[in-house]
């Protein structure tokens, strides 16, 4: 039996060469964060005055609503976008032109659109016209339409990566086409693609942080309105280390949501009888016997 591996395993020389290579960057990015945390204490960034103005609880209270600004756009957003990717993933895989075309271009021409101009398409042009929309549907709308074509494609390839013998085997026991993509494939794909679909939600989260340029009042406007107060100092780089502390603690609990969901998607008992569907069957193996009694089970013809 012949085996093929990607790459030479390294030599000695290759090996010494790649640990002083470790070091060195190591050292690099040492001496780089090194050299920040001293610019930080020489320009007096982490004296007292600068973070004396954390010590009020109103400020506290304004990042906490701030928060909730940006939990109640993302939530919104989130399921739009999901919807959204559903319907438009749909449509691309129709069999019918008429409507596979047609939502192919819309898909690529809310790709092509920044999220940022879809805002400020929204806030400020819509006025002109005589149309005016708040500056949350105006954050909430653009996100949907921007995530929601870029899950589409995601949904989509996760379909179309599935085993065609998946597909063909729902038309076999005679399910209809929507059946066959509700029942069957739209589970696995979603199962399959879902840490690229949980990877473009927390995307959808830190997007928000777009919405302060139409003075939505999210997290970093708020912590861009207190950074540039001179009154407590213009305390900017400390609001900012605090917002992105929020943002990334938001970020890590959203993965963890993730984890979970699809940990207990994987010990669910449909997972596991559409693993054991899946399996070869082979002559004279516990597996044949096994869907032989569930087909005898199934037709009442079992015997002893």
């Amino acid at each position: 039996m012949s085996s093929s591996v990607l790459y030479d395993l390294p030599g000695p020389r290759a090996r010494l060469r790649n640990r002083i290579l470790g070091a060195l960057t190591l050292v690099v990015v040492a001496a780089l964060f090194a050299f920040v945390i001293w610019r930080f204490i020489d320009t007096g960034q982490f004296s007292a005055a600068k973070w004396n103005v954390f010590t009020f609880s109103a400020i506290w209270v304004r990042f906490g609503e701030a928060t909730l600004a940006t939990l109640a756009a993302f939530a919104a957003a989130a399921v739009g976008a999901l919807v959204l990717g559903f319907v438009l993933a749909i449509g691309r895989l129709s069999d019918h032109a008429w409507v596979r075309l047609p939502v192919s271009w819309i898909v690529e021409i809310l790709r092509a659109v920044p999220v940022l101009v879809f805002m400020l398409l929204l806030y400020y042009g819509l006025p002109v016209i005589g149309i005016r929309m708040s500056s949350y549907w105006a954050v909430v709308i653009a996100l949907i339409a921007y995530n929601g074509s870029v899950l589409s494609e995601v949904i989509r390839a996760g379909v179309e990566a599935l085993p065609r013998g998946q597909r063909e085997a729902g038309y076999a026991i005679g399910l209809r086409k929507s059946n066959v993509m509700r029942l069957v494939l739209f589970p696995q794909a979603i199962r399959a693609m879902m840490p690229v679909i949980i990877a473009q939600l927390v995307v959808t989260l830190k997007d928000t942080a777009l919405g302060f340029i139409i003075t939505y009042p999210e997290l970093l406007y708020f912590a861009r309105l207190l950074g540039s107060n001179g009154e407590y100092g213009s305390p900017l780089v400390q609001a900012a280390l605090i917002a992105s502390i929020i943002y990334v603690a938001m970020c890590l609990a959203l993965s963890y949501v993730a984890y979970v969901v699809e940990k207990r998607t994987r010990r669910s008992p449909k997972v596991t009888a559409v693993a054991a569907a899946n399996l070869p069957v082979q002559e004279g193996t516990d597996t044949e016997l096994l869907v032989t009694q569930r087909g005898d089970d199934k037709t009442g013809r079992g015997g002893a």
